[in-house]
């Protein structure tokens, strides 16, 4: 009974260890190299990926690179949306839009679009409706933009080649060449714009919320109509949203302390 509580403890150890690296990896790694990194017997380690992959836990791609699946970007959510740092999350967030007068919100990557997962809505009776749960493209709007920035140059290449880049509104970039300049000078600015390229009449401003090694977590955005607010009024937020961007790395990062 001992030995059998002691493998299966083992088991579900190595289980949330490989979880663990996929999610925490610089770059996607092969079943075996998952084994070798985690000192694991390569037998065990491809039937354990196996069976999260089974579940939906991970996923292998067309590489043959293990990466997170849907079942583990879920749980990341619901880390996130978690009681505690949904209140903080959510005091930070409207602090920011009373300050701004503007629509304020969180955007997290899922698959080739954009997740808006919070957001806090201004009273005005002019309104932009985007509700939490919406699917945004990547190659249009600021947190998107944000996004693709961040990626390596070849991946970005790779994203705009395979994106079905179509014409949103007058000024949407569909461009490929002109595209891949908005994403480099983004990446240099750290600073993403949506200059009434989704929706006609809108204006956006996106800056990044990061991990404790640099890599992108979320985007914080702020909106607005421009018949009431300008991509240049919206700039001269910039230094509130990186102030409540810092805020938001600490709860996302780990529990603020009491």
């Amino acid at each position: 009974m001992t030995n059998t509580r002691r493998e299966k403890g083992s088991s579900i150890l190595r289980v949330l260890e490989i979880v663990e690296a996929v999610a925490s990896a610089s770059k996607p790694m092969t079943p075996t190299e998952l084994a070798k990194e985690l000192d694991i017997p390569k037998a065990t380690g491809h039937r354990l990926i196996q069976t999260l992959e089974a579940e939906g836990f991970l996923q292998t791609n067309m590489r043959g690179f293990v990466i997170p699946g849907a079942r583990l970007h879920q749980t990341a959510l619901g880390i996130i949306y978690a009681g505690r740092y949904k209140a903080q999350r959510r005091a930070i967030l409207e602090d920011l839009s009373r300050k701004i007068g503007e629509t304020c919100g969180l955007a997290i990557p899922d698959g080739t679009e954009m997740l808006y997962f919070d957001r806090i809505q201004t009273n005005w009776p002019l309104q932009i409706n985007l509700p939490i749960g919406s699917h945004t493209p990547t190659w249009c709007t600021a947190s998107g933009k944000l996004y693709l920035s961040s990626l390596t140059q070849s991946q970005r290449q790779l994203m705009i080649e395979k994106l079905p880049v179509q014409q949103y509104s007058r000024n949407t970039l569909t461009d490929p060449g002109e595209l891949l300049d908005e994403l480099a000078h983004t990446d240099e600015q750290q600073l993403a714009v949506d200059n009434e390229e989704f929706i006609d009449g809108m204006v956006a401003v996106a800056v990044p919320i990061k991990d404790e090694n640099e890599r992108l977590l979320a985007c914080l955005f702020t909106h607005a109509p421009v018949i009431r607010c300008t991509l240049e009024d919206l700039l001269k937020f910039e230094p509130l949203l990186r102030e409540a961007a810092r805020q938001l790395e600490q709860v996302i990062r780990g529990p603020l302390q009491s």
